[in-house]
């Protein structure tokens, strides 16, 4: 956490020292630490997958639904990052639309577990 906080704070003096004389390149480089600060964490982001899927396969829960659950997290985090980067380059419509474009394919591939899960709420009401 230290190696990002530092390189975070390194990057946003740099950023505002660059943005008045060249605005492009400080924006680059906030995107650019945003990638590198991703990729410190891709390791972290494995084992919790597949810590998941362990306790998936341990309390014998369909796999499917694993799936489509951590794929729906992936959507959340994606699309905050693109939305992030986006306000930071001044384009705030793009971004909501990049939102409404996440929270839509959310709700597509969260329908199939909804309707599992109803499913199972009427067949456990007594006819």
């Amino acid at each position: 956490m230290l190696q990002i906080v530092g390189i975070a704070l390194i990057s946003t003096f740099l950023a505002l020292i660059i943005k008045e004389q060249k605005p492009n390149i400080a924006f680059l480089l906030v995107v650019f630490v945003g990638c590198v600060i991703f990729l410190f964490l891709v390791d972290q982001i494995a084992s919790i997958i597949e810590m998941v899927e362990r306790i998936a396969l341990n309390a014998k829960v369909n796999t499917v639904y694993v799936e489509t659950i951590l794929k729906i997290i992936g959507i959340a985090y994606i699309a905050e990052f693109a939305v992030q980067i986006t306000k930071d380059a001044g384009q705030g419509a793009i971004a909501s639309k990049i939102e409404l474009a996440g929270k839509i394919l959310i709700l597509a591939m969260a329908v199939p577990i909804l309707t599992v899960l109803v499913e199972t709420i009427i067949n456990m009401i007594p006819n």
